[in-house]
């Protein structure tokens, strides 16, 4: 039978699990592929010895180059994570005419032109199902499931430890810093958690799908991006009263000016599937013109869940070695078809939004309020003033608007806040029905 080498960068969480996978499953993946998929070796500052127990033969280097430039390697399996070196060590397995499979999502959205064009000069390939959504299998699903549509939208739930602070916000009525510690001592957040609850690490996520369901380039860099540090537990629960929920999405839509690529807070009804979607699972909905709306459910991170599309996509490659006609293209699309797409700026974009403002508890307020609104064209959904045991004379009012664009709603804010009867900031959170 023959046999499919395999260098390993970094034996943590993921490099572990990865090699846990494929020994445990070795004879049921052969089967699979009609070859034999052996670790030779792997690269790694510090390690569990333990995770080379009844394995023979992996020479383990401190150093990735030996790895990258080692002969006998045939698939590059780079699980550093992180821009650099990663990026380095990933462009000298090309160099060296190596396949490449990563789980690194940041390298893929912010280098991944320059990876892809250095993998086609060299005629090699890099696979990446593991950088979105963990286990699930969404990339395969957008650049082969889903070849015969046209993908006119995505929403997703594509980052755990957000899911799960808002899942414990609104189940518990905690606040967002006491289940932020939480999920930094469970290990679902890191010490700085700023990419995950600042939504960069779904920027990364929903950059690379935007990418594989439009045909375009990588853009991160024009993806409006938007945290949920603010959301209080008052929030989750009058969107909960207007029977909605709060989710922490990433949205990319295809429109008449281009594609939206944004990340932020977003009420969606409750009765949505992508609304029951709790702790730290992961949910992928895309809209496409002729299966209509698909869900794609799981476990969005960990040590084997992520393991398993890596080696999904080490089997991939190994099925094509030789065969560089049968390569589905990096991104979906053949090469010369990537459209130089705009993406739309986050101002033109259009949705509805909910608000809650602290306003003086006095006759005519809300009328004040809602003339301002109507000047702007501002066309009001609902509006809902509740108590407050405050000793100010302030209460909170909640409303919700129909469709409008961002800038009109971002100019209607900044007058709502100099307005006499209003304290403090507006709170705005966008809805999406996603029907």
């Amino acid at each position: 039978m023959k046999r499919v080498n395999i260098g390993l960068l970094g034996l943590g969480t993921v490099g572990g699990g990865t090699l846990n996978v494929l020994v445990r499953n070795a004879g049921e993946i052969s089967r699979r592929i009609g070859s034999e998929l052996r670790v030779t070796c792997a690269a790694a500052k510090t390690y569990d010895p333990q995770l080379l127990d009844g394995i023979d033969d992996v020479i383990i280097h401190d150093d990735a180059q030996l790895v990258v430039s080692d002969p006998d390697v045939d698939i590059v399996v780079e699980l550093i994570g992180g821009y650099s070196p990663a990026r380095e060590f990933v462009l000298g397995a090309i160099r060296h005419g190596k396949h490449v499979v990563t789980a690194n999502k940041a390298l893929i959205a912010t280098h991944g032109e320059e990876i892809f064009a250095a993998a086609r000069e060299q005629g090699v390939t890099v696979a990446y199902e593991a950088a979105v959504a963990g286990g699930i299998p969404i990339i395969k699903a957008l650049r082969e499931g889903l070849a015969a549509n046209r993908i006119e939208w995505i929403a997703g739930i594509i980052n755990g430890t957000g899911n799960f602070i808002l899942s414990e916000m609104r189940d518990k009525g905690r606040d967002f810093a006491d289940v932020l510690k939480e999920a930094q001592q469970l290990g679902y957040a890191e010490v700085d958690p700023t990419f995950d609850v600042e939504g960069i690490d779904a920027a990364h996520k929903l950059t690379i799908m935007a990418s594989l369901a439009f045909g375009m380039p990588l853009k991160f860099d024009e993806t409006s991006t938007e945290g949920i540090t603010k959301i209080e537990p008052r929030d989750v629960t009058y969107a909960g009263e207007l029977g909605y929920r709060i989710k922490h999405l990433g949205i990319t839509k295809r429109t008449a000016d281009g594609v939206e690529l944004r990340v932020h807070p977003t009420l969606i009804p409750e009765g949505r599937l992508l609304a029951n979607v709790d702790g730290v699972m992961n949910a992928v909905l895309v809209k496409s013109d002729m299966v209509g709306p698909t869900l794609y459910y799981g476990a969005g991170a960990g040590s084997l869940p992520t393991a398993s599309a890596v080696v999904a996509d080490i089997i991939d490659v190994a099925r094509t070695l030789g065969s560089p006609e049968s390569r589905v293209p990096c991104q979906g699309f053949q090469n010369d078809a990537i459209e130089d797409i705009p993406v739309v700026p986050m101002d033109e974009v259009e949705t509805s939004n909910y608000l809650r403002l602290s306003v003086r508890d006095a006759p005519g307020v809300m009328a004040e309020i809602s003339t301002l609104l109507a000047n702007a064209g501002i066309s009001i959904e609902a509006m809902h003033q509740y108590e407050s045991h405050s000793e100010n004379g302030m209460v909170p009012l909640v409303m919700l608007t129909h469709h409008l664009r961002e800038k009109v709603m971002n100019e209607s804010i900044r007058q709502l806040k100099s307005l006499d009867v209003v304290e403090g900031d507006v709170v705005r959170i966008r809805m999406e029905h996603l029907s």
